[in-house]
């Protein structure tokens, strides 16, 4: 026990440590942004001073606050000023049509005037009756006088409309890039409306914004998104140096009251590393030699951690990579599509050797078992084992085969699961992979069972920001159809809570002050008005946030 007064204790209702050593205790003790004690509640009210705050829970729960595994905070602040057109329930699309309402209703809510963007998130083809992809046309009908872009929700691609395209560039001209996707018109060249991967890649990077000051001035309402949902570390999982420079901006001037924690997309690393060395002018792979200075570290409250590098593309948008080909036809309307890399494997390799000789640790983003097969490749190039403590995250790692676990553990490599995929989209992965390969998506259990550290993630803003869902998505695995995803890789409540807390933690090198509730810790916690490891399976998603504190203060309230 820290041998201070407490500031707050709480008690009074369950506590969850996230120790598995100890479970469950009576009360908690914070102060001066640190845990003083945790225990039972006669030892812990030792703590209580003439000035301690004792907070009763009433029979709701305390737990450590969760912790981002792998998701896009830069696109908070941007996307709270565009249309949401996510399906169910994330938003209100159910069809082309609804898009269109969307659109005209956001254009005369926000008085949005013509030749001026409008911006969407959330698209998904898999969200709509009609059957087919959103065109250019289908823009043009109601908004022929704005640039539209609606980003996919894997945030791989977008669709656009003609003025969207014109002001980008694109035209029937335009070739389709190496590991890219342009839809064509039938019987023609001229883009469709939907870009993926590669051919996205410009579009995204040079994103029409607000002014940095409307950003800022939105960082607030962004970190809210989070808090309320009892989130306090964030992460910006493929940060642009553009990225890099608002979120520093507003570090800076204490606009962060959440941990950030950024991972430079491999592509950027030239421009971001002129930030801390303005002499650096080399290539994308030739990193300087003192750049793992510039990681690890919080600078009011910003840190970058490592960097991203991309194998493959979207499931849900079949530009994954497998090793085996779709049971339906490839996004084009390929016969035994297999999908592609974004990348050739030679530049793959180079990349993990580069950055893991630089000592940076490595996020990398694989879904299709094929892309998986790259990574492990690369990684075994680069002389890694799980000796060396690398802790190289293989973010989704989605259609794993039960085979490429052992890779894992042989080279020190850990998932970063996405297991919300089994409702939003478990029943399209069943039609367009089959039963045997859509029942082992996001195999927490087996990987679990291998001796792996897992973590969950929600890929904020491919899905919502929502840790209850990601704890019931891992203990039911069901689909919007109702059907179980796997049973053999549903997890108990427990193990779902650690991916969201200490396993995340560990993942990104903070499990020394994050993650559970130990003297000397953080006093990042959480108050929910329902315990999930108790209530049956279902109610798991009833579970509100009632509080959340950031090093003991309170940064969200009901």
């Amino acid at each position: 026990m820290i041998n201070d007064s407490a500031e707050r204790i709480f008690r009074g209702g369950t506590i969850l440590t996230m120790d598995d050593a100890r479970p469950r205790v009576e009360a908690v003790a914070i102060g001066g942004g640190r845990i003083l004690a945790v225990g039972d509640e006669a030892e812990v009210m030792s703590t209580r001073g003439d000035d301690t705050e004792v907070v009763e829970l009433d029979g709701h729960t305390l737990m450590p606050s969760f912790i981002d595994a792998h998701g896009h905070f830069a696109n908070a602040p941007q996307i709270i000023k565009w249309a949401n057109v996510s399906g169910l329930p994330a938003g209100p699309v159910t069809c082309i049509a609804d898009i269109q309402r969307v659109l005209a209703e956001f254009v005369a809510a926000n008085s949005v005037s013509a030749g001026n963007w409008v911006l969407g998130y959330g698209y998904d083809v898999s969200n709509l009756s009609d059957g087919r992809q959103c065109t250019r046309d289908d823009l043009d009908a109601v908004l022929p006088d704005h640039p539209v872009m609606l980003i996919h929700s894997s945030n791989h691609g977008a669709v656009l409309n003609s003025k969207g395209f014109a002001a980008m560039g694109y035209d029937a001209s335009t070739p389709t890039p190496p590991g890219g996707l342009i839809l064509r018109t039938p019987g023609g060249n001229e883009p469709e409306g939907l870009i993926m991967e590669t051919a996205f890649v410009p579009i995204f990077a040079d994103l029409p914004q607000p002014s940095e000051q409307e950003l800022l001035d939105t960082f607030d309402a962004a970190q809210q998104l989070y808090a309320s949902k009892g989130t306090t570390t964030v992460q910006e999982g493929a940060t642009h140096a553009k990225d890099l420079s608002l979120i520093r901006t507003a570090a800076d001037q204490g606009r962060l009251y959440l941990d950030v924690v950024a991972v430079p997309l491999v592509l950027e690393v030239p421009k971001l590393v002129k930030e801390y060395f303005p002499d650096f002018t080399g290539g994308p792979m030739e990193l300087p030699d003192r750049a793992a200075e510039s990681f690890g570290t919080y600078r009011n409250r910003l840190k970058l951690q490592g960097i991203k590098c991309v194998v493959d593309g979207s499931p849900q948008g079949k530009t994954a990579f497998w090793t085996e080909p779709l049971l339906t036809p490839g996004p084009n309307g390929e016969a035994d599509w297999c999908g592609q890399p974004v990348f050739p494997e030679e530049l793959i390799q180079k990349m993990v050797k580069e950055i893991a000789d630089a000592g940076i640790q490595i996020f990398c983003h694989c879904n299709g078992d094929a892309a998986i097969d790259v990574m492990i490749d690369a990684c075994r190039a680069a002389g890694m084992t799980a000796g060396d403590d690398r802790r190289t995250v293989i973010i989704h790692s989605q259609f794993m085969r039960p085979d490429q676990l052992d890779d894992y553990v042989e080279l020190g490599l850990s998932p970063s699961f996405f297991t919300v995929h089994a409702y939003f989209w478990g029943d399209l992965h069943k039609e367009n992979l089959g039963q045997r390969r859509a029942y082992f998506l996001s195999p927490m259990a087996s990987a679990v069972k291998a001796g792996l550290r897992c973590s969950n993630h929600n890929d904020f803003s491919v899905t919502p920001i929502d840790p209850m869902r990601m704890v019931w998505s891992a203990v039911a695995r069901t689909s919007r159809s109702g059907e179980v995803m796997g049973p053999n890789e549903r997890v108990e409540p427990w193990q779902a809570l650690k991916a969201l807390t200490i396993e995340a933690a560990w993942q990104i090198r903070e499990e020394d002050s994050k993650g559970t509730l130990a003297e000397g810790k953080l006093a990042d916690v959480v108050i929910l008005d329902g315990d999930p490891t108790s209530v049956p399976t279902d109610r798991i998603l009833d579970i509100a946030v009632v509080q959340t504190f950031k090093e003991g203060r309170s940064v969200y309230c009901a």
